[in-house]
């Protein structure tokens, strides 16, 4: 359990999270993250890394009982650095990164499966932010990159979710299919990535994000700020502690 990888013969690294009962990863388990996608992306062996999870859901954020649990604002400042370097990690890995995304993709899931170059979902996935309920806010920057801007500030404001198939109507996902083909269809995806010239698909992952228009780490640090915020006039503790308790 954690955090693991898997190089295959083709040149696909599948890196799966682990961590039940939610795969709401802790502190150490963000930044394992990141050093997992790093390492995959830096082996020149590798061509295209597979991003999944085992369990009951891609991800569903941080570990709010561990930062509850403990003194201080050292597990809060913790998984705002910790998610801030593996979405970095995922959006800067060197190879295409396909996010395969099944039941709940929730706060920092959006953070990867946004920051990805390709999603593929299962039919029962779905996507949110629930951080106004939490008291915090980050991954918009995200959101952004899967949904259109009026859909994102609606959820973002409201904490709707949206389905695998009303982003494949968008076109953010690629492919939705039943869950128990979602691991052979992201492997597909990343085999045919694989199969092309790595200088070349390494020089066009890096030409990809020198044109995006939003500078991904700075927009998603500026948000963090604001969840800072929120922690000092008292709102993130109380939103957090109501969800700890089961009245959130």
């Amino acid at each position: 359990m954690g955090i693991s990888t898997r190089n295959h013969g083709d040149g696909v690294a599948e890196i799966v999270m682990d961590v039940p009962p939610v795969n709401a990863l802790p502190v150490q388990g963000w930044f394992d993250l990141a050093d997992a996608v790093r390492l995959a992306g830096r082996d020149p062996r590798t061509r295209a890394v597979v991003l999944r999870a085992e369990g009951r859901g891609f991800n569903a954020g941080v570990d709010i009982k561990e930062m509850q649990a403990a003194s201080g604002h050292g597990a809060l400042v913790g998984a705002n650095r910790g998610c801030y370097e593996a979405f970095a990690a995922v959006y800067a890995c060197e190879v295409p990164v396909i996010a395969a995304v099944h039941g709940f993709c929730l706060g920092g899931g959006v953070g990867l499966a946004g920051n990805a170059d390709i999603v593929v979902a299962a039919e029962d996935a779905y996507f949110g932010l629930p951080e106004v309920d939490r008291g915090a806010l980050g991954a918009a920057t995200h959101l952004a990159r899967l949904v259109p801007q009026h859909l994102m500030r609606a959820m973002v404001y409201t904490c709707r979710n949206v389905t695998a198939a009303e982003l494949h109507a968008f076109g953010s996902v690629l492919q939705v299919v039943p869950p128990a083909e979602l691991r052979r269809a992201a492997l597909e995806v990343a085999a045919r990535i694989a199969a092309k010239d790595p200088y070349v698909i390494r020089r066009a992952k890096e030409s990809l994000n020198g044109i995006d228009p939003v500078d991904v780490n700075r927009s998603y640090r500026f948000e963090q700020g604001f969840t800072f915020e929120l922690n000092l006039m008292g709102a993130g503790d109380r939103h957090r502690e109501s969800f700890v308790s089961g009245e959130g």
